[in-house]
């Protein structure tokens, strides 16, 4: 009995949900539910999705940042098929493949002179683990050092060294002699590295939680810190790194030199996972210290054919069709936009960001109606607003969004670098309705977060009230009293992790 594909996926496709609920993650399935997000696509191309029926759905999420070439890139796809047709030797583990080999060269020709040496392996929060190795086998000093409000992963090591408690919360004790210092605080780093035993700082050069990053000089002061105490500089490039910030590094915004870089992501071209540690020579080889030591850090499926391949093209793809200065451009464009949009809608604190990595901060506004519809909300759950307008972008104009985090009043957009001037008017268009609504407090996002409140608070919603998706006659944002969650289950950057804490569905983005 042979295998075929697409006979199995037109037979089965529409039971996404439910397949998930019996076998994955059935917490994950009722946030979807709950808010609104349990669509269906079946094709996917460039900046959008499609369901069956033939709708587009615009895409300003990008998977976290992977499809910074868009969905389904014809190079990257052809590229895929042709690794495929070579069948190439793969993963023999003792030898040294081609395509990891050429994977290592065209990527440091992307990289500053000074990072000269690459270790390749699965995903971002792998890359952190190994990068956090790197830096105490080089230093031989055991503290790291990261920033509060940082996101480096999930698992034990880059867990350790990510502040945000609410990803935490439940998974300690967690890996020693990690510190958090807070984003801007100079003399607080300074006396942590005085201390001598400091290994690195690890920073994301601009947060993914919240788009935070410095308005100073303060990278360039912190650089020189560790410079002055031995310490090393690991910039976590993750999710803003291969053109998303409108250069290929974030850290170029600073002009920095970091001792390590760490990546993932985009290196995948939305298919074959693929992560990468680029650093110094000099302290590459304190880990490979001795040819009994060749292998002490290694990665089974690091240099497999089919990730190397896939970020080989998609480093064509970003330079060849010029997406790097695309991101700059079109983010420059959104967020002139957006700024008029914060002129007209007092609900809009500030617009921040670089390139395609963009965030809107909301506040309570100063008119009497808006104040009122900003405080109900807020008794509901002081994180609702947002959620509020992310639902309705979906659910009525059709635009993929998050929320930034947990607390947070903020939304965060990353759309594929490859958006242009179609893109970016629909996606202000459908934010200026969608907060024009919100002053109503007749409208049907005051309706919904009424609904919420109904439900949050023992009481029952209004059973002709339809969710934001039009189905089963519930509301989008319902709350759940049992803890998994309140209307703002998709925050975060990404995938449910079963975990929750007074109402709040806890998620997470990546590594």
């Amino acid at each position: 009995m042979s295998f075929d594909l697409k006979s199995l996926v037109a037979a089965r496709m529409g039971e996404n949900y439910e397949l998930h609920s019996q076998h994955l993650n059935p917490t994950l399935v009722q946030v979807q539910r709950t808010i609104g997000f349990d669509r269906v696509y079946v094709r996917a191309k460039g900046a959008y999705l499609y369901d069956a029926e033939g709708n587009d759905y615009l895409d300003f999420l990008s998977g976290y940042s992977v499809f910074n070439v868009g969905r389904n890139h014809p190079v990257v796809t052809q590229a895929l098929r042709d690794a495929l047709d070579l069948d190439l030797p793969n993963m023999v583990q003792m030898d040294c493949s081609l395509m990891s080999g050429l994977l290592g060269e065209a990527l440091l020709k992307k990289t500053p002179a000074h990072l000269d040496a690459v270790f390749f392996c699965n995903s971002g929060t792998e890359a952190v683990e190994g990068a956090l190795k790197f830096a105490r086998a080089a230093t031989g000093r055991p503290r790291i050092v990261s920033l509060h409000g940082s996101y480096h992963g999930l698992s034990y090591g880059s867990l350790s060294v990510t502040g945000s408690e609410s990803f935490q919360e439940g998974f300690g004790p967690f890996l020693a002699d990690t510190e958090f210092v807070r984003l801007g605080d100079l003399n607080a780093l300074q006396a942590t590295l005085a201390m001598g035993d400091v290994a690195a700082l690890i920073v994301e050069p601009v947060q993914g939680k919240g788009v935070n990053y410095p308005l100073d000089d303060y990278f360039q002061r912190a650089q020189a810190l560790c410079r002055k105490y031995g310490t090393l500089l690991i910039c976590d490039e993750v999710q803003t790194g291969l053109g998303r910030t409108g250069k290929w590094f974030a850290f170029q915004h600073w002009d920095l030199e970091p001792d390590i870089v760490t990546m993932a992501k985009t290196l995948s071209g939305g298919y074959v996972p693929c992560g990468a540690i680029v650093t110094r020579r000099s302290i590459y080889q304190r880990t490979f210290s001795r040819l009994d030591r060749c292998v002490v850090h290694s990665s089974t499926f690091g240099r497999n054919n089919l990730a190397m391949t896939c970020a080989l093209a998609t480093l064509t793809v970003l330079e060849d069709e010029k997406l790097v200065e695309n991101s700059a451009a079109m983010g420059e464009l959104l967020m002139t936009c957006l700024r008029r949009l914060q002129a007209k809608h007092p609900f809009i604190k500030e617009v921040r960001g670089k390139g395609l990595m963009i965030a809107i901060e909301f506040h309570e506004p100063p008119q009497f109606k808006g104040k009122l519809a900003w405080r109900l909300m807020h008794k509901i759950d002081e994180s609702l607003f947002p959620q509020l307008v992310v639902v309705p972008m979906l659910s009525k104009h059709r635009i993929l969004t998050q929320v930034a985090g947990h607390h947070m009043d903020v939304i965060k957009i990353l759309p594929p670098l490859t958006i242009g001037r179609v893109e970016v008017d629909r996606f202000v268009r459908a934010l200026d309705e969608t907060l024009t609504e919100c002053t109503s407090l007749s409208g049907p996002i005051m309706e919904l977060a009424i609904n919420t409140a109904k439900v949050q608070f023992g009481g029952r919603p209004n059973a002709q009230r339809p969710r934001a998706n039009g189905k089963n006659g519930r509301p989008a944002v319902n709350g759940h009293k049992n803890g998994h969650a309140n209307g703002h289950g998709v925050n975060g950057n990404g995938h449910t992790n079963g975990h929750a804490k007074n109402g709040h569905a806890v998620t997470a983005e990546r590594k």
